[in-house]
């Protein structure tokens, strides 16, 4: 499915707020440090790109303004790159090992009283953390260590 560039990024914010950041999951998906690093980058990137201007604009005068601009607007553009990637995995179809994980975890939430969301036809990334949330908020830590 094609999506505006907005849509994309919006998806990957909904994306990163629906993954549970449970330190179990590091060694398994890279979600984990994208979603960590771009919030880090979102918080702290505007503040150093102003200061990165300034201090280029002070040190290097006028005639070094274009470039300047450049690597600050490059600064301010890293929180959206990471939202895009998160955007575009979300809507990612799962691979075939990855989707008889998440089948086999959605059976075992069931067969211990859950209430699970019912498979899409073609699960996706963004479907896989709607199960993984919810088997971190509905059970306890033992059941994700069994399944890593």
């Amino acid at each position: 499915m094609q999506r505006s560039l907005i849509a994309t990024l919006q998806h990957g914010v909904l994306y990163s707020r629906t993954w549970p950041l449970v330190n179990e999951l590091n060694s398994v998906f890279p979600e984990n440090q994208i979603i960590r690093l771009t919030k880090r980058a979102q918080q702290l990137l505007p503040a150093l790109s102003v200061i990165s201007l300034v201090v280029q604009l002070q040190w290097m005068g006028q005639s070094y303004l274009a470039p300047a601009l450049a690597s600050a607007l490059f600064m301010l553009s890293l929180p959206l790159q990471g939202w895009y990637w998160l955007g575009k995995r979300a809507d990612s179809v799962l691979p075939p090992a990855m989707l008889q994980w998440y089948l086999e975890i959605a059976d075992k939430m069931q067969h211990q009283g859950v209430a699970v969301p019912r498979p899409a036809a073609k699960p996706c990334y963004a479907d896989l953390a709607t199960l993984l949330s919810l088997a971190v908020r509905q059970l306890d830590k033992t059941f994700i260590r069994q399944w890593l």
